[in-house]
């Protein structure tokens, strides 16, 4: 269950009167009473029909119109729950099993959240009462206290009085009477607001404990969740291994073989063709630079030196003076932070990059870095053409080296563009 509005203690007794979400929980629940007598009374009626006539086999398409009426009806009340007390209720169901409709229907008939949907509806008729009834005394009070300057003279004798079993325990006869009384509703009245939010966090609980998911559904979805983001660190290990292998493959043992070669051939040629040897062996030098080179950006591309000595700003500022793109860094980082964290968001904005400048035909390209609490969100924005692909082998072992950290990569690439990637990933506090 997650709250979507103001934490209980938050603002004023004032303000809190004037607030939407105090006249949608009133709302809410003064609603709770016709609801909950609809829902009483339709799905009674239909399951007692069917069960009685279940024997002349018209009972089961009943009982089946009432399953599907509750669940739909359940369905309903989480998103008029979150609308009314802004309460969110994730859905509890168990994914249905594949196959046709026959094959399906009984795994939701045993899934226990079906049947904590059917108690709650039919316990919303004496909840409806309860809050039907606290909520209107606790409306009613405070406005007759503040309309007893007008309306005390109406009654009989030009006395207005709260009468409890023959006994008059408040009773206004008099203007001052009434103006202090009206002062007292006016207290009363800024209280309103913490006494329906009280009542409308006690139904959140009720409903998010029978219509949400249970501890054990919960922890079971977030074992699937772990395999999850454990099978997508997988797989980006595995990405990460063919592009090594392949980068190895196609540069630096490229190189090296040319290299053995050629000092092969001079070898051959030093004694008979010095000129020819010496050539050979200047070729060979070339080959030998080109493949450091080729294995610096090997090892850049695995881990960048400057990340681990001097953190993701000084790295991406480097990333940034090696790009042919013009681009613009900026940074609220002020400490380090974990080291997978670090490359996760190096990679994110190197392959960003590179994107750009390789695809994109950009001009100019931002990347921003900030950290906002728990969570660090790295974007980066080009203006170039658009349409990049999310599929694409680059981006998608990216979502997958992103995903194993617990967060999220969103592509918005349209065409003609500009291309925004971003990813957040959660740091810890």
């Amino acid at each position: 269950m997650t709250r979507s509005d103001e934490s209980p203690r938050s603002g004023r007794p004032g303000q809190s009167l004037f607030r939407r979400r105090t006249w949608t929980r009133t709302g809410y629940l003064l609603a709770t009473l016709p609801v909950g007598i609809f829902w009483f009374a339709t799905l009674i009626t239909l399951i007692s029909v069917g069960l009685a006539t279940i024997i002349l086999w018209i009972g089961l398409p009943i009982l089946w119109f009432a399953f599907v009426l509750w669940r739909r009806a359940a369905v309903t009340e989480r998103r008029f729950i979150a609308w009314g007390l802004g309460i969110s209720i994730p859905t509890p169901y168990r994914s249905d099993p594949q196959g046709p409709l026959r094959e399906r229907r009984p795994g939701r008939l045993g899934d226990p959240a079906t049947w904590r949907d059917l108690a709650y509806l039919i316990l919303l008729l004496p909840l409806g009462i309860l809050w039907f009834t606290l909520t209107g005394i606790t409306l009613a009070i405070p406005l007759g206290l503040l309309a007893a300057p007008v309306t005390y003279r109406w009654f009989p004798d030009g006395q207005f009085g709260f009468v409890s079993e023959g006994w008059t325990w408040l009773v206004i006869d008099s203007l001052p009477g009434a103006l202090v009384a009206a002062g007292v509703g006016l207290l009363l009245l800024l209280l309103v607001p913490a006494v329906i939010r009280s009542l409308a966090a006690v139904h959140g609980s009720i409903a998010a404990g029978l219509l949400g998911p249970t501890r054990k559904a919960a922890l079971v979805e977030e074992v699937r969740d772990l395999q999850v983001s454990r099978a997508r660190g997988l797989s980006a290990a595995e990405f990460e291994r063919q592009r090594i292998e392949r980068n190895l493959h196609d540069g630096a043992q490229q190189q090296l073989v040319a290299l053995a070669m050629e000092l092969g051939m001079a070898r051959e040629k030093l004694d008979t063709e010095p000129g020819a040897a010496r050539r050979l062996v200047d070729r060979a030098h070339q080959h030998a630079k080109q493949a450091i080179i080729e294995l610096r950006d090997l090892a850049r591309g695995i881990h960048p030196a400057v990340l681990s000595d001097r953190g993701l700003d000084a790295a991406l500022s480097a990333l940034a003076g090696q790009s042919t793109v013009p681009v613009e860094v900026t940074s609220n980082l002020t400490e380090r932070l974990p080291a997978p964290l670090e490359s996760t968001a190096y990679f994110v904005a190197a392959e960003a990059l590179a994107n750009a400048a390789k695809h994109a035909g950009a001009s100019a390209v931002s990347v921003s870095v900030h950290r906002i609490d728990d969570r660090l969100t790295v974007e980066v924005e080009d203006d170039g053409v658009g349409g990049a692909d999310a599929g694409g082998n680059g981006l998608r072992g990216l979502a997958d080296r992103v995903a194993a950290t617990g967060g999220e990569l969103t592509i918005n690439s349209p065409e003609g563009g500009p291309t925004i990637v971003k990813a957040e990933v959660p740091c810890g506090s």
